[in-house]
């Protein structure tokens, strides 16, 4: 697979990486199943994607264990991401970006991905209570120390602010500034897909300017554009998309001619190829800092996934792309 890099320091992971979240978290509890994500992790490592993308909250714990059982083995294959800044409760989520526990969730972090240093710690969410500078430095005595190779920031959450669609990453860029005058950032995680491209204004030309690598979380759209899902097929309660604005019945319906579209692009390459992997390919089209996080937890989506990174979108095919309708959601 094609690689590319993160960072000042020239980190080389696949141009498509593992999204690792489903295994363990906000997909369809009923429908995961250990063993199977063991398989599939091992399959994306086979295939060249060795960026897997990880956070202590996901279970909350149980997906850096699960990585764990694979990282025993194929440490040397892997570059490893996670994540610190949130706490899991009963029914709700909260940031804590206090140096001290930095420090602990990472030695946490360590134990449960039986590895002794981390690629790419990220800063999941900043605690509104805490300055930003004050977590970042904490962050930096880990790479100072050794149980860290670079940090990153993600950049996610950002739905709300989507109906004006202007200045949706300026709260995130000035945190990045913030924290550049700390320590190198060496990576960006925000969502970005077909029919999200919103960090494109702002946040990916901030990335480019710098060196840093952009982390493309969701670039098949929560799985809507890999065309596999039916509208008013239903979720499960737990499963993010219950109460997603853009997955309810009437939304998936009007949002169709997306996949449409990505569908009639694939059919110019073959029969062989996708709708998610015109998505990826898409993404991967963006600069050659930007490395695609595609999630899943099954052996056949990570091979079909990892064979995007070989797609090479014409101009002609970007084009059609380009003009596609914008996404609706509820609120529209």
């Amino acid at each position: 697979m094609e690689r590319r890099t993160i960072g000042a320091g020239a980190l080389a992971v696949g141009a498509v990486g593992l999204g690792c979240m489903p295994m363990s978290w906000a997909y369809s509890t009923s429908r995961q199943r250990g063993d199977e994500s063991v398989r599939c992790v091992h399959r994306a490592l086979d295939l060249g994607s060795s960026l897997l993308d990880t956070a202590d909250m996901y279970g909350p714990f149980t997906n850096e264990l699960l990585l764990g059982r694979v990282l025993r083995e194929r440490r040397s294959d892997a570059f490893v991401s996670t994540k610190v800044g949130l706490l899991v409760g009963e029914q709700h989520i909260v940031a804590n970006g206090r140096p001290g526990y930095v420090r602990r969730a990472c030695d946490a972090s360590l134990r449960r991905l039986q590895t002794d240093v981390i690629d790419l710690y990220q800063l999941h969410r900043p605690d509104p209570e805490v300055p930003i500078e004050e977590t970042w430095g904490a962050m930096a005595e880990l790479v100072r120390a050794g149980k860290v190779r670079s940090l990153g920031l993600c950049a996610l959450g950002a739905r709300g602010g989507r109906r004006s669609g202007t200045g949706l990453y300026d709260g995130t860029l000035r945190q990045l500034q913030r924290v550049q005058q700390v320590f190198p950032v060496a990576a960006v995680e925000a969502e970005l897909s077909v029919w999200s491209p919103e960090a494109l204004r702002t946040l990916l030309p901030w990335c480019e300017a710098r060196g840093v690598g952009f982390l493309a979380a969701m670039p098949l759209g929560n799985g809507f554009l890999t065309g596999t899902l039916t509208p008013g097929e239903g979720f499960e309660p737990d499963d993010v998309r219950a109460r997603h604005p853009r997955f309810t019945a009437e939304m998936m319906a009007a949002n169709q001619p997306i996949v449409a579209g990505l569908r009639r692009v694939a059919r110019r390459h073959g029969p062989q190829v996708t709708p998610a992997q015109v998505a990826l390919a898409w993404v991967l089209s963006r600069g050659r800092h930007v490395i695609a996080l595609p999630g899943t937890k099954r052996e056949r989506w990570a091979a079909e996934n990892a064979a995007a990174a070989g797609l090479r979108l014409s101009p002609a095919d970007l084009a059609e792309i380009a003009r596609l309708p914008g996404a609706r959601g509820s609120w529209d």
